[in-house]
């Protein structure tokens, strides 16, 4: 299974109007990072950098001024992030983003049934909050010291990390590509059959005799028709319970 975790910076929080400035994503495969990475910074085709949006990820207009434009960079994104299942924190925010984007140059939007919004499994799992990124990180003990800013690559890899903990954790992870539905091979491929024997001596039981009759004592107070005679004697319990 292929999954894109993914990021965008803005020039501000419309997407009817304001531009894509930078993407950053991560490819995961069933659930690890695989070490390919998708990152641009985009020239915003004149539209200036709110000063809002300037004190969140730092990225001035001058620091665009030589950076590829979306139309330059749309068929390489498209190719990224073809086939996979996408994975951002507020989705609604960045596929507003990107799909105004591709509708500028007459792309079809992306399917909002491909996209999966970590917020929104955040609030599920965590229905008091708080469950921005930065606090899951907090939660889950993920380092984000280095993120003075936000940007589009880093807060993809702090996502990811995130991400496998809101799925269940890192053992979640952990699939063996070599496992069948017929159970485990070894590393030649070979299936490996596992033969569960019966133990030749039942194990003692851990109650001391003083126990076992302090419990039996307790039961005779109970009453016929107590549970506990049931458990004790099968047939007693079903005698109790039919009378």
């Amino acid at each position: 299974m292929r999954e894109i975790i993914f990021d965008t910076e803005t020039t501000g929080l419309d997407s009817r109007e304001d531009r894509i400035i930078e993407i950053g994503a991560i490819e995961l495969v069933n659930r690890f990072p695989t070490g390919q990475t998708f990152h641009v910074y985009i020239n915003p085709q004149g539209k200036q950098v709110h000063p809002d949006a300037l004190a969140v990820h730092g990225i001035s207009n001058e620091r665009l001024a030589n950076e590829p434009t979306f139309p330059e960079i749309v068929e390489q994104f498209l190719a990224f992030f073809e086939g996979a299942k996408l994975i951002a924190h507020n989705a609604s925010f960045d596929m507003g983003f990107i799909n105004a984007e591709l509708a500028r140059l007459g792309h079809p939007a992306i399917d909002d049934e491909r996209v999966i919004d970590s917020l929104v499994l955040a609030r599920r799992k965590h229905p008091m909050g708080p469950n921005s990124l930065d606090a899951l990180c907090r939660r889950y003990g993920i380092n984000n010291s280095h993120r003075t800013f936000h940007g589009a690559l880093l807060d993809s890899q702090l996502l990811a990390e995130v991400y496998i903990e809101l799925i269940g954790g890192k053992q979640a992870a952990l699939v063996l590509e070599a496992s069948t539905d017929l159970g485990p091979v070894d590393s030649g491929g070979a299936q490996i059959d596992f033969v569960i024997a019966p133990r030749p001596e039942p194990l003692p039981s851990r109650l001391s005799e003083a126990e076992l009759a302090a419990h039996a004592r307790l039961v005779e107070g109970l009453g016929e028709k107590a549970i506990w005679r049931k458990l004790d004697n099968p047939a007693e319990g079903q005698e109790a319970a039919l009378a």
